[in-house]
């Protein structure tokens, strides 16, 4: 089933959409729909995309406003944030991001409105998204600075106010300094938790081994180790690795074994040059330095505290090494935690694949807008790549082998079929199952001419590229990070993004900062877990203390500025006593 955008009430829409004196609309409130038409849908996707990247933020829970604009682009606008997970702020709250598409004047009062007496270290997203013309002026608020590529600040308004124009391709420079400060701005969960790491002193003298996807967020993960105590050593993959930021992080001291131009061999070097620096605990993501310790360097693994794992597909191998008594220390499943799976993997990696695959396809052909997609595999990845695409105005179906997932999907408004029918008319193909083949020769072979082919997380070979290229098929070139594969029989056939890597990580600059936020506040607890009481967990995939979950999610409700609840008290139940089971449905029990 596919819920097309809904717009303004068909009936009194200009009454609908009025604005008040500040030149705000109220959030639409339903009513009958009518569609978005595909120029405008398309302009709309286009300006939330360009937000997502050039801020790297996260759509989902925050609350805007919109300031002037054609109803209709009003309502699809907003229908395509609500739809991604966005809310309108009520008359009487701050918003976090204002939305400006109309008379530049009235963008000003707004924002001048907005800033007025905004809580300190509340950020304010203001977001220039004229159509045709600018729709906030950028002189009015006195002299600017760059806050990252594409933002800007003004601190004559406000330390915490930034502006952002969708009609402004952002600098060039990589800016890597000023890019890890915007990125521990929008980190306060980590920050909080690595403050009370630093102030008990727990990681004194550890050293810690980071091995992720190193750009902004990480290396303020890295900063904040360090800052706790710790001895902080880096090790990234080449296709992982933003040599702007590791020339920040060295210079502050700590040593990174990583370089984006490195050859496999040289990779590996680097790899156990990091290990040979004798880490106590591993921070891994896809598990390869945890399992390169044990291949190459076994003698480490007995002054070895364990290993946090970031992913799914990390820790299936870890797990069959555990069940063959192989895993030679602990190792927290970091991805399993719940303030890690439905927010990174589900509203991160979710949005960020879709919207880094959209980004590249527009630098090709002309947009995809209210196309058909399928999603290969519905697990939390999936689900939030299904979403995505929905709210973008896909027509999305899902091919799951799992016949409760499939099912869930269905339950979920998807159409649900085998992948190999699914591509056959489809525009995008996106496959989020961590499984190598999922997007096998057949399937390459069954899908339409022209579909784009992504990976929305990822193992190497999920798309089975090199047994095509051993069947006789070739790649063109045909944009940036994108390839047409043809086979020999054939003078069509699908457009595979980076051979099937990542996209969110090699094409753009990964997940949205707050969803790392909740992550790396998890491996901070996963750190703790390990230091403290790394010696008495069993050498195996353990699970991290939900205790963690607790404290990372009424950190991050604060920081969104949700009331938190408190914790109910539990009266104490006398050791000798044991709790009374028996119904009262019949009456009291005698």
């Amino acid at each position: 089933m596919h819920t097309e955008p809904v717009m303004c009430q068909t009936s009194g829409i200009r009454d609908a959409c009025q604005q008040d004196s500040a030149g705000r609309l109220p959030p639409y409130d339903g009513g009958m729909p009518t569609r978005a038409d595909p120029a405008t849908l398309g302009w709309a996707s286009a300006a939330v995309r360009h937000v997502a990247r050039v801020t790297n933020m996260l759509v989902a829970a925050r609350t805007f406003r919109v300031v002037g604009g054609d109803p209709r682009e009003v309502a699809a606008l907003t229908e395509l944030l609500t739809g991604l997970g966005a809310r309108s702020a009520a008359a009487d709250a701050d918003a976090d991001q204002l939305w400006c598409l109309g008379d530049p004047e009235a963008s000003t009062a707004a924002v001048e409105e907005a800033a007025a007496g905004r809580p300190r270290g509340h950020t304010l997203l203001v977001v220039d998204a004229g159509r045709h013309v600018p729709a906030v002026d950028e002189d009015a608020f006195g002299p600017t600075t760059v806050a990252r590529p594409g933002v800007l600040g003004v601190p004559m308004t406000s330390d915490d106010v930034f502006l952002v124009s969708t009609g402004r391709e952002p600098e060039d420079d990589p800016a890597a300094e000023t890019r890890i400060r915007w990125a521990r701005r929008s980190m306060p969960v980590s920050r909080a938790v690595a403050a009370e790491l630093r102030a008990g002193g727990l990681l004194r003298g550890t050293r810690i081994g980071v091995s992720l996807f190193l750009e902004p967020k990480t290396a303020v993960l890295s900063l904040l180790l360090q800052d706790a105590g710790a001895e902080v050593i880096v090790y990234a993959h080449a296709d992982e690795t933003d040599d702007a930021v590791a020339a920040v992080l060295r210079r502050a001291g700590i040593p990174v074994y990583a370089d984006s131009a490195a050859t496999v061999a040289e990779q590996r070097t680097l790899a156990l040059a990091m290990l040979d620096a004798r880490p106590h605990v591993l921070i891994d993501d896809g598990s390869h330095v945890i399992r390169l310790v044990h291949q190459e360097r076994p003698d480490l693994l007995p002054t070895m505290l364990g290993a946090a794992e970031e992913t799914t597909s990390g820790l299936r191998p870890l797990r069959v090494m555990a069940e063959r008594g192989e895993l030679g220390i602990p190792v927290v499943a970091v991805n399993d935690a719940r303030t890690k799976t439905f927010f990174d993997n589900r509203h991160g990696t979710g949005q960020s694949t879709v919207f880094a695959t959209l980004d590249l396809v527009d630098g090709f052909r002309s947009p995809l807008v209210g196309g058909t997609a399928v999603v290969a595999g519905y697990g939390h990845v999936g689900e939030g790549a299904a979403l995505v695409l929905r709210a973008l105005g896909f027509r999305v179906t899902v091919a799951e082998t799992d016949p409760v997932r499939a099912l869930q999907a269905l339950f979920a408004g998807y159409a649900v079929l085998p992948l190999g029918d699914a591509v056959r008319e489809a525009d995008l193909v996106m496959s989020a199952t961590g499984v190598r083949d999922t997007i096998s020769v057949d399937v390459l072979r069954a899908c339409a001419p022209g579909a784009v082919v992504a990976v929305a997380g990822g193992v190497a070979d999920e798309v089975a590229l090199e047994a095509a290229l051993a069947a006789g098929a070739t790649l063109t070139v045909v944009g940036r990070k994108a390839e047409r594969l043809v086979f020999p029989d054939s003078d069509a056939g699908p457009v595979v993004l980076d051979r099937g890597g990542c996209i969110n990580i090699t094409a753009a600059e990964g997940n949205p900062v707050e969803v790392m936020d909740l992550s790396f506040a998890a491996q901070l607890g996963a750190v703790r877990m390990l230091v403290e009481r790394g010696d008495e967990l069993d050498r195996a995939v353990v699970p991290i203390d939900p205790a963690v979950d607790a404290a990372t999610a009424r950190l991050a409700l604060a920081a969104f500025g949700a009331a938190v609840a408190p914790v109910p008290e539990v009266a104490a139940q006398p050791v000798d006593r044991h709790p009374d089971v028996r119904t009262t449905r019949f009456g009291d029990p005698t």
